[in-house]
């Protein structure tokens, strides 16, 4: 029996690859955008094959109770990916907690009504908090994914915040970030959320991650495989680098992932930049 399922936020970078896997799997799939007369939000998801038969759009405000409820309403599941992720300006609470926080708990609620200083790490960490509660309280089977820094390909027309990421630093950077991440293929996310959803078993937590890597060795993987870039080779800073640590892959391989290797995920965001014209005239690849 095709089943039906609703994705949240699905112009975004992640969503859109759900989006599109989710179509080529067969899915029914109701997709929620912040406008749907924005062809930035909407155009790209109509242009995926399986569109014009199996997707469905919907209007959606995380901070509006209620809002989901068209886009739930006869799914079998529900993929919230809907969450912003940029620097807050001016008010962290109301540009990343808010619509973290209470963006998930109306999406769970609608769900369930189906049925009955970084800041953006803490409006996650309390927005997966609060879907916790909640979905003990309520007697719902919730999956979490983890995902790490995502890189990877863009679907959708504008750059997302991982992806400048990487555009910052051959885009005429002049040192590169004392810092180490974790780092994962944005297409293995996406399909980290099917895996978990068809797979009875799936519980908890599951944290992607396919490497950890400091910017040096970034610089490094660019310098190889983009030779003619003019790439940073200083550090912000004087001191010692960061050091890298290791994240466990058993329970994500569990899901049956083969993540895809950290370098032909950094080759593909560039050519991905590089084909969206985002890069600056004077980079040459």
């Amino acid at each position: 029996m095709q089943k039906t399922v609703c994705v949240t936020g699905a112009s975004g970078f992640i969503a859109s690859w759900l989006v599109k896997f989710l179509l080529h799997r067969g899915y029914i799939v109701k997709a929620s955008v912040r406008d749907l007369n924005d062809p930035k939000k909407v155009a790209h998801l109509l242009a995926l094959d399986g569109a014009s038969e199996r997707l469905q759009l919907f209007k959606a405000n995380l901070l509006e109770e209620g809002s989901f409820d068209a886009s739930i309403d006869g799914c079998d599941g529900v993929f919230h990916i809907a969450s912003p992720f940029h620097d807050p300006r001016n008010d962290p609470q109301a540009e990343l907690i808010d619509p973290a926080v209470k963006g998930t708990l109306n999406v769970l609620k609608s769900y369930f009504c189906k049925e009955t200083k970084s800041w953006y790490i803490l409006a996650k960490t309390l927005a997966e908090d609060e879907a916790w509660k909640f979905v003990k309280e309520n007697d719902i089977d919730m999956v979490a994914i983890n995902p790490a820094m995502v890189i990877g390909p863009l679907l959708q027309p504008t750059l997302n915040t991982s992806g400048a990421v990487i555009l910052n630093l051959i885009n005429g950077a002049e040192t590169f970030p004392n810092s180490t991440f974790p780092w994962v293929d944005v297409k293995d996310v996406a399909n980290a959320h099917i895996l978990a959803f068809e797979n009875p078993l799936a519980s908890g937590r599951y944290c992607l991650v396919e490497q950890v890597a400091h910017y040096s060795k970034v610089m490094k993987i660019l310098h190889e495989l983009f030779p003619s870039l003019k790439l940073p080779v200083k550090c912000a800073d004087d001191k010692p680098f960061v050091p890298e640590y290791q994240v466990s892959k058993e329970k994500a391989k569990s899901l049956g992932i083969e993540f895809t290797p950290f370098e032909q995920s950094i080759k593909e965001t560039v050519e991905s930049l590089k084909e969206k014209k985002l890069l600056v005239a004077s980079v040459a690849l």
